[in-house]
């Protein structure tokens, strides 16, 4: 009997936009008919797999002539499967896993797109680099052979699917080097420019008083809490900014009991000392008296109130130029790879068969 395989598709002589899983056959070896100098065997009793096509592996998108399968999907699911576990609505949990699982396959067709242009130029990644690259990761994280097989297994992932997987990552990272990196350009007047507008903006503050008005979400809240929460903010803002004060605004909405009393104070931060890093370039952007929200935090969403500024020389430009600079050309490498993506959006055929 043959053996139960995954079938190439290449080898199926079809054309991919065609196909929508990978299948093998599952059949009787055949036997051959007796001949007069051969008594004729007995039969054979029939698989009951014969002639039954069976479903090995699913195809959930064709980019071009490339295809992502539903295990490789999965493999990349898994930490977010996990997390999405703990939401205890069955509905939202559903609802959030269909929206990440959507997500994170556009990320890999956009992975696949690079690749693809990057073997089209001729880039090339060798062994050697991968396995130094592995070697790396081994030492930060203080783990050898075994280990990191034990962790890569927890993640959907064997050694040699994760070293297929690692040098894919070195690729599109050489492409967008030699690819989109060329077109990437900072003077000597764009530089200048950014210091300039450090001088005038949040760079130059050192410290606020700062106060807030919360608005409590559940760990994993669903749309409609999210949506309530959002309102109810930009209501405190309409009336802050339609003359009310904070205070008294916070002292009667804001659900952090903590701060209401005293009208949504914090007190004063330093720069570097928020407990929340994300909120750092908001709220030091703010000027005094700036309402901004809302602002999501871990216990709900935020409107925040900047009272008070201090503000503190910055280094001479020579100082600053070289970081400056590394900065600048960080995002504009950004925003010229997301341009180059969609040129080969536009360019590819893709098929998206998620259900």
């Amino acid at each position: 009997m043959r053996a139960l395989t995954i079938v190439l598709i290449a080898s199926l002589g079809l054309p991919v936009s065609a196909v929508t899983a990978v299948t093998a056959w599952a059949d009787d070896k055949p036997t051959p008919s007796p001949t007069p100098a051969q008594p004729a065997a007995a039969k054979k009793p029939k698989s009951p797999n014969t002639g039954r096509k069976v479903v090995v592996e699913r195809v959930v998108a064709i980019v071009n002539d490339a295809i992502i399968l539903a295990s490789e999907l999965d493999a990349r699911m898994v930490p977010i499967r996990n997390e999405v576990a703990t939401i205890t609505d069955l509905k939202e949990r559903e609802r959030r896993l269909a929206k990440l699982t959507t997500q994170i396959l556009d990320e890999m067709v956009s992975e696949e797109l690079i690749v693809q242009a990057a073997e089209a130029a001729k880039v090339e990644v060798e062994a050697s680099e991968v396995q130094a690259a592995l070697d790396e990761i081994k030492q930060q994280n203080n783990l050898d052979d075994a280990g990191l097989a034990q962790v890569l297994a927890a993640q959907g992932y064997n050694m040699a699917n994760y070293k297929q997987e690692l040098r894919r990552q070195l690729l599109r990272l050489r492409a967008q080097n030699q690819l989109v990196a060329p077109k990437v350009s900072i003077t000597e007047e764009d530089v200048r420019a950014r210091y300039d507008a450090l001088q005038r903006r949040s760079e130059s503050v050192s410290a606020v008083s700062l106060s807030h008005i919360l608005f409590r979400l559940p760990e994993h809240p669903t749309e409609q809490q999210l949506n309530d929460a959002k309102e109810k903010a930009s209501k405190a803002i309409a009336r802050v900014k339609g003359g009310e004060v904070f205070a008294t605004v916070a002292g009667e909405i804001s659900e952090d009991e903590g701060t209401k009393a005293t009208g949504g104070t914090l007190g004063w931060f330093q720069r570097g000392s928020m407990a929340n890093p994300e909120w750092e370039p908001i709220v030091f952007a703010m000027d005094k008296g700036d309402v901004r929200g809302p602002i999501t935090g871990p216990q709900g969403l935020h409107v925040f109130m900047v009272s008070e500024v201090k503000k503190s020389d910055l280094k001479p430009y020579a100082e600053m130029k070289e970081g400056l600079t590394r900065d600048l050309r960080r995002k504009e490498m950004e925003k010229q790879t997301q341009v180059w993506l969609e040129e080969l959006r536009k360019k590819a055929y893709i098929d998206i068969k998620l259900r």
